[in-house]
């Protein structure tokens, strides 16, 4: 079974398209969804609540003051059950059914002890594109290890390599982190295509200007020193 962590942060007005993908995806797949209610002000909770009781496949977990995105997927994979577990977005800029082909990925390897997938983003705009290609050469130039597109979902792993896990962070930064630890210790990493459109609802916190995507580049530059010399004090 594969766990599906997908933090939602108000979130309100893309729960009910959200929610009808992910009762379509545990219908088709052996797979558990997990939505957790990042500390959301909006009427997240309530929706969670009224619109999952009726199947048991998709599970809330409540984190009741929002910490960072990375800390909603930890409190969701500590929940989580299967023998593979991972994330994605809740906005739908990324189809949560595009864990069915990670799925085929996962189901073709005839030891997936060790493994890692990553979608890979296609379709978004040039700009994003550019921003995307500086960050993978700083990252890989840095931890001297191939590292590309790192925030693109849906993410999974087999669960004998979350479960070497040790202080893993709380905010956008846990990508990365998850990303390298797999190529540290050599796991399969398999990366497959996934159309990434628009945002149906709201607006992103780190990309709604470039002011805040400079926020966001200082804190993973920050992280990444910062993980980096951990690695080198091993």
């Amino acid at each position: 079974m594969i766990s599906l962590v997908i933090p939602c942060y108000n979130e309100g007005q893309a729960l009910n398209s959200l929610i009808k993908k992910c009762e379509q995806l545990v219908e088709r797949s052996d797979v558990e969804i997990l939505l957790v209610d990042n500390g959301s002000t909006d009427q997240t909770s309530e929706i969670l609540k009224e619109t999952v009781k009726s199947n048991t496949r998709i599970r809330v977990v409540k984190v009741e003051v929002n910490i960072g995105y990375g800390h909603g997927i930890l409190a969701g994979l500590a929940e989580s059950r299967g023998e593979f577990v991972g994330w994605t977005h809740a906005d739908l800029q990324t189809d949560p059914m595009d864990l069915i082909a990670a799925e085929r990925k996962i189901e073709s390897l005839a030891d997936p002890d060790y493994l890692f997938v990553k979608g890979l983003r296609r379709g978004r705009p040039i700009a994003d594109m550019v921003f995307t290609i500086g960050m993978s050469i700083f990252e890989s130039a840095l931890f001297r290890m191939a590292l590309w597109d790192i925030n693109a979902q849906p993410t999974i792993l087999s669960r004998s390599l979350y479960e070497r896990w040790t202080d893993p962070p709380s905010d956008f930064s846990l990508d990365l982190f998850a990303y390298v630890q797999a190529r540290r210790i050599g796991a399969t990493i398999i990366r497959f295509p996934v159309f990434f459109g628009d945002r149906l609802y709201g607006h992103s916190k780190w990309n709604l200007n470039w002011k805040a995507k400079l926020n966001f580049i200082r804190r993973t530059l920050s992280y990444s020193r910062d993980l980096k010399r951990n690695f080198s004090n091993e």
